[in-house]
């Protein structure tokens, strides 16, 4: 069990305990300095994670992998993590628990980075707990305000129901199949019905990280009433670890014991269709963002859809998943620098008094279409083509129609920001939300342009 392997994980680790103790030690109004060391021990997380980019193993016993989809998913869950706490300084100025929110930031990172890397159900399991219990504080973590608290306890009601049912069927799989480890698994998942009913339980429960039908109940209620850099992270990082963590899974059971990738297309299919339907007729942005972070799982489904069947399907899901990560924190940042308002009205004329975060919006709201020649395209295009030579044309089709639907709600907050009349100039949060949202808004212009070179890097398969 080489602990060096896992040095990233035991970097955030360690940082989560460290920022904890200054959370304790510090007096409330020190508490920004929690932020600055939760940045720093997610760039060296980040250093050990590009340290090992290239290995392509299992390692501590068969339970971890460690290959290009691995290092690629560590890269985007710190990078998103960091971007997320850049939200929060001037956010939680005033709240008591300042620095605890930064220790429960990383708590919740390490349960992603532990669930993208699982090659062993078990261990896959314990990612997807601590992911969720930490979520569940982070979501209701403006504990005095109602709509923060609904927005936990329906987080919470939703996971638990999901990760019991998760656990049920990784038992049922054991049972049957006498193993958990994903190398005795792959391809001898046997095709008895309990074995059947485990694998579509497992399905459930990874569903719930990516806030996919049927367990996507909790995701507009959680960007509406959680705090903005809690929502800005819980509606990205779990959906990385969730999407890679299904794949890996799903590439376990043969297609004639269990159809589970004809499954998957259908749930992506919904997925994308509801989240831009339900999308249309709102009017608060969080909700908005919420709803439309449920359709892009549905994209992100299409290339677990055909993991088997197309050759850059990996490469597809990790483009996507990054775009998407990149955009939605851009759209939150900013919320959080409008100091959270989210009502579409006073977005009205936001291009005259507001310049930059109307651009930073407008560019986020683009990609997250999938407008040439914007990084969105690229994401896109990717899942489209895999999904083409997958064999699921319908698919590809269903996916092109629902991203012309989800311009038109769009376009219904973009198209007031233009040539609405603004009601008076917002005031803003400060210099680190403008900084995350503009570090955001620069990885959506700069990926075009270094789409030539990440290209080669990204992964073409999955380990086991």
């Amino acid at each position: 069990m080489p602990i060096g392997d896992l040095a990233p994980e035991i970097a955030v680790l360690l940082t989560a305990v460290l920022t904890l103790l200054a959370a304790m030690a510090l007096p409330q109004r020190r508490h920004g300095l929690c932020a600055g060391l939760a940045l720093a021990g997610l760039a060296l997380a980040a250093a050990l994670a590009v340290g090992q980019f290239d290995t392509s193993r299992l390692t501590f016993s068969g339970t971890f992998a460690l290959d290009r989809a691995t290092a690629w998913a560590r890269l985007l869950i710190l990078g998103a993590t960091a971007l997320s706490a850049g939200l929060a300084p001037r956010w939680f100025a005033d709240d008591r628990r300042h620095g605890e929110f930064y220790a429960m930031l990383l708590f919740s990172a390490l349960g992603a980075l532990a669930m993208a890397g699982a090659a062993d159900l078990m261990q896959l399991v314990m990612g997807v707990l601590l992911s969720s219990v930490t979520g569940y504080v982070l979501a209701a973590y403006h504990r005095d305000w109602p709509v923060s608290v609904e927005a936990g306890m329906k987080y919470f009601l939703v996971g638990a129901l999901a990760n019991a049912l998760l656990v049920i069927g990784v038992v049922l799989i054991l049972g049957m199949a006498g193993s958990t480890d994903y190398r005795t698994l792959a391809g001898a998942v046997p095709g008895e019905p309990l074995a059947v009913a485990g694998g579509a339980l497992v399905l459930l429960g990874l569903l719930f990280k990516l806030g996919a039908v049927p367990a996507h109940t909790w995701v507009p209620d959680v960007a509406e009433g959680a705090p903005v850099p809690a929502a800005a992270f819980l509606t990205v990082v779990p959906k990385i670890a969730g999407a890679v963590a299904l794949a890996r899974f799903a590439g376990l059971v043969p297609g004639e014991t269990m159809p589970l990738q004809g499954l998957v297309a259908i749930v992506a299919a919904a997925t994308m269709t509801l989240g831009n339907l339900a999308a249309l007729w709102q009017d608060d942005l969080r909700r908005l963002l919420g709803w439309s972070s449920v359709s892009q799982s549905g994209y992100a489904l299409m290339a677990v859809a055909v993991l088997g069947s197309a050759p850059g399907a990996a490469a597809a899901l990790i483009a996507f998943v990054g775009v998407y990560g990149a955009a939605n924190l851009a759209a939150f940042g900013v919320v959080a620098h409008l100091r959270g308002r989210t009502a579409r009205a006073d977005y009205a004329g936001l291009f005259r008094t507001h310049p930059f975060v109307a651009g930073a919006l407008t560019l986020a709201f683009l990609s997250l279409v999938g407008i040439p020649p914007l990084a969105g395209f690229l994401g896109k295009f990717a899942l489209f083509l895999a999904a083409l030579e997958g064999g699921l044309a319908w698919l590809a089709v269903v996916a092109v129609a629902n991203t012309v639907l989800s311009l038109v709600y769009y376009l219904r907050v973009v198209a007031p920001m233009a040539f609405g009349t603004p009601a008076g100039r917002p005031a803003t949060l400060g210099v680190s939300t403008a900084a995350a949202t503009a570090l955001a808004t620069a990885l959506l212009l700069a990926l075009p342009l270094l789409s030539g070179s990440l290209a080669p890097l990204l992964p073409d398969g999955l380990l086991p």
